[in-house]
C-alpha cells in the first residue's frame, strides 16, 4: 500500500507553508499490523480574499490559519474489526495531540477506512463514542462477503441509517478476550471508546443526487469489483471548517456499465473523493 499528500505547488507558494510533515504512524508498532497513516500541518502564509458562500465576501483569512491534515489506509480484513477500530483509534488520538500542540487548529482525515457508512466504526467517527461490547469483533467494520457486487450496495442503502446504537431492548453483549480488547482500545479494561475530535463527514454536508448517494449522504460506492461495490473511503473534518462543494463518484448504473475497476479508463479499483472546504468564519 501507498500514501501520499500532494499539493498543487504554484498555489501553496503562494498561499501556504508546509510547518510540519515528519509523522508517520507505523501501527505495527503498536501490534496493529503494518497499515500506515500520515499527517502534515499548513499555514497560510498570507492574507488571502475569500470568496467562499461559508464566509463573508469581504472577509479576509487569517494569514495565521493553521490546518493539520492526515491520511490512512486501514487494514482489509473483513474479520479484524479490533485491529481496524485500533489503526483508527490511533490515528484520532494522534491528530487531536497534534491539534492542540498546534493551538487547537481545524483537522482533515481522508482515506480508505474499509468500514461502511452503517457500520460501528463509521458511528464512532460520527458520534466520537461507541461502546464496543454492542458489536461482535468481526463485523465492526460493516463489511461483507458479498455474492456480487450489486448486493453490496442493497445492503449498504438498506442499512445506511443504523449508525446509532442500538435501542436497550435489543442489545446485545459480545465477549472480548483482553487482546482483542487492547488491540481495539489501548487497554483490556476499556470497552468504551471516545475521541475528542468533533468530526464531520464532507459528502454528509454537501446534499447529492439519490442517484449517486446513500440514505445518509455518502456515496453509494467509493470501490468496485467484482466481489464488491460499496463505500469504504471518507473525508472527515473538525467543524472549523466546512464543506463548499464535493465531486460526485460515478452512479451505479455507470460503475456497472465499466465491468468492474481498474479498467482501461479508471486505474484503481477505488473513485476519487474531492471536497473544497472554507475556514468557518465565527
Amino acid at each position: 500500500m501507498a500514501l501520499e499528500v500532494f499539493t498543487r505547488l504554484e498555489q501553496v507558494k503562494q498561499m501556504m507553508d508546509v510547518l510540519y510533515s515528519g509523522k508517520m504512524i507505523e501501527f505495527k508498532t503498536s501490534g496493529l499490523r503494518d497499515n500506515v497513516a500520515q499527517l502534515c500541518v499548513l499555514k497560510m502564509k498570507q492574507r488571502v480574499m475569500s470568496d467562499s458562500p461559508a464566509q463573508s465576501s469581504a472577509s479576509l483569512l487569517d494569514q495565521n490559519q493553521l490546518l493539520l491534515v492526515a491520511n490512512i489506509h486501514v487494514l482489509f480484513n473483513p474479520n479484524r474489526g479490533d485491529v481496524k477500530l485500533g489503526q483508527i483509534r490511533l490515528l484520532l488520538e494522534k491528530a487531536h495531540q497534534l491539534s492542540e500542540i498546534w493551538g487547537k487548529i481545524p483537522v482533515i482525515i481522508g482515506g480508505d477506512l474499509n468500514s461502511m457508512p452503517q457500520s460501528a466504526i463509521y458511528q464512532f467517527l460520527a458520534s466520537s463514542e461507541l461502546d464496543i461490547r454492542l458489536y461482535d469483533r468481526r463485523k465492526i467494520s460493516g463489511q461483507i462477503d458479498c455474492l456480487s457486487a450489486n448486493s453490496c450496495v442493497k445492503h449498504q442503502n438498506r442499512n445506511s441509517l443504523s449508525i446509532k446504537q442500538k435501542p436497550a431492548s435489543r442489545q446485545c453483549v459480545y465477549r472480548w478476550n483482553d487482546d482483542d480488547l487492547r488491540l481495539a482500545t489501548g487497554s483490556a479494561k476499556v470497552t468504551h471508546l471516545q475521541h475528542h475530535l468533533d468530526l464531520c463527514s464532507a459528502y454528509f454536508g454537501i446534499p447529492g443526487s439519490c442517484r449517486t448517494r446513500d440514505d445518509c449522504g455518502e456515496p453509494l460506492a467509493t470501490s468496485y469489483h467484482s466481489r464488491f461495490m460499496g463505500t469504504v473511503d471518507y473525508i472527515w473534518h473538525t467543524k472549523e471548517l466546512v464543506p463548499v462543494r464535493v465531486l460526485e463518484t460515478l452512479p451505479i448504473d455507470a460503475l456497472k456499465r465499466t465491468g468492474g475497476l481498474p479498467s482501461k479508463k479508471w486505474g484503481s479499483d477505488h473513485l476519487a473523493l474531492v471536497c473544497e472546504l472554507a475556514f468557518w468564519d465565527r
